[in-house]
């Protein structure tokens, strides 16, 4: 008798509904502790904090220097940069305190638009 020639390999992995849309989750020792908090929203947090130091700080002129600098478009970076201006309790929940959001990065990024005091409502839900 020879030595079977096939292999079997168990990855258990879960298929999880974001934004409406499937998502496969890797088992959480595979991956980095976010706590809850999706990875795609900590990045576009840190973009949006990252293209508005760049606009303060004169590296960039406008919206449409990062966007051709990045290879994106103007409208993207505008809706990500909003991001930048969400309320410190905000930040601080969702960086320090990890806590997760009920809304997309794009509700995310309309409700930067709110007064500080009505954003933690929005991006948390009413409490």
């Amino acid at each position: 008798m020879s030595a079977p020639t096939t292999m079997r390999v168990f990855i258990p992995l879960t298929i999880r509904k974001r934004n409406g849309r499937p998502k496969i989750v890797p088992p959480a020792d595979m991956v980095p502790d976010t706590g809850g908090v999706d990875p795609h929203m900590l990045k576009a947090i840190a973009k949006g904090w990252s293209w508005r130091r760049k606009l303060e700080s004169g590296e960039e002129a406008t919206i449409q220097d990062i966007a051709e600098a990045e290879g994106i478009s103007d409208r993207y970076v505008g809706r990500m940069l909003r991001l930048g201006y969400l309320a410190p309790t905000v930040l601080d929940k969702l960086l320090v305190g990890r806590m997760s959001p009920t809304v997309s990065v794009k509700d995310m990024a309309a409700a930067a638009e709110l007064p500080w005091a009505e954003q933690e409502a929005t991006v948390f839900g009413d409490f």
